[in-house]
């Protein structure tokens, strides 16, 4: 269909975030490829390292370059600083890097995406934040989006059976993987057992799980009463899951991390628990669990799902791929910018 607003662009993503086999990495790389593609964009991926090691971020140069000459694209989609090394000498082909987090909070990323970036083409980001901190703060910032066809409220009776909880239980959602150091399990962790402290016992339930399915996730946003999002200071730049849990009307109380202020603002009921300053001693960690207990409570004596589906059908995959092919168009044509409707 030409009537659709991406027809006519050729674009190559190149990325070093994918999902492959039970891994659920960089799945809104390939649903933000997904949607540009149902738009009408003519989008290929090339996927860097993963399954081929680290070297592959320098050995992939000659293959990217291959692929760009032969494909006839008018614009390289660069997911990740770390990939950008891999697409520095591609031609005059325009390029646009998407920065996510790590590639600018992260000493030495940030230092390996200078070196490939080398200054000379469009940066998107995906929070104002990390545009704050990558010293530019009036740079393109356009969002993760979240599958809203995939997120639905829906019935939560017969997923809490299903996963074996009774219907008086408090049920607490982990929203990463618990070996994962910067999403501070330790933390939730220690939330969980003060809440239980205070005589609200509740049962823990982890998102990330071996062999599940995409659509698996589903009955667990529905079968938690709040998820509880703790990763540590400085090393989010758009956290997809809290997204999600907006889509889905879940509760949400998190660390202010990443852009979380902005996607539950006027979300309730919710909370963003700021760090207290000095952040780094025991009794600043001490302080935040408190903080994360008292919003964990509010959600719980509050007893209804949010608000946060119709706060956020801006973050709909397809709102945000629409702004993608506005920016795609900007970049191309710098001297007539232009508003995809």
């Amino acid at each position: 269909m030409t009537d659709l607003p991406g027809a006519g662009l050729r674009v190559l993503h190149v990325t070093n975030m994918w999902p492959e086999g039970d891994s659920f990495r960089g799945i809104f790389v390939k649903e933000q490829v997904e949607a540009l593609r149902a738009l009408g964009v003519h989008a290929d991926v090339e996927i860097v390292a993963q399954a081929r090691g680290r070297r592959d971020y320098l050995l992939a140069a000659p293959r990217i370059r291959r692929l760009v000459r032969a494909g006839g694209y008018d614009l390289v989609h660069v997911h990740h600083g770390m990939t950008g090394v891999a697409t520095r000498f591609i031609g005059g082909v325009p390029r646009i890097l998407n920065l996510y987090g790590h590639d600018v909070n992260w000493h030495w990323q940030r230092w390996i995406t200078k070196l490939g970036w080398g200054g000379v083409a469009d940066k998107v980001y995906v929070s104002r934040r990390m545009a704050v901190a990558a010293k530019d703060p009036d740079g393109e910032v356009i969002p993760n989006g979240v599958d809203f066809d995939l997120l639905r409220p829906a019935d939560r009776r017969a997923p809490r059976a299903a996963l074996g909880f009774a219907e008086h239980e408090k049920v607490v959602l982990f929203g990463g993987v618990p070996a994962n150091w910067v999403k501070g399990h330790d933390v939730f962790t220690d939330v969980l057992a003060e809440l239980a402290r205070r005589g609200w016992p509740v049962r823990e339930l982890v998102l990330a799980e071996p062999g599940q399915t995409r659509e698996g996730i589903v009955p667990k946003f529905l079968a938690a009463d709040v998820l509880l999002f703790t990763s540590r200071k400085g090393y989010e730049g758009s956290p997809t899951v809290v997204k999600e849990a907006t889509a889905i009307n879940l509760p949400v109380v998190t660390t202010d991390v990443g852009d979380v202020a902005e996607v539950l603002d006027g979300v309730h009921p919710s909370a963003v628990v700021e760090f207290p300053e000095p952040w780094g001693t025991p009794q600043t960690r001490a302080q935040l669990v408190e903080g994360l207990v008292d919003r964990c409570v509010e959600v719980f004596e509050a007893g209804t799902r949010s608000n946060g589906r119709e706060v956020n059908a801006w973050l709909d995959w397809t709102v945000i791929g629409r702004q993608i092919i506005d920016h795609y168009r900007r970049v191309l044509n710098p001297t007539s910018p232009l508003v995809v409707k």
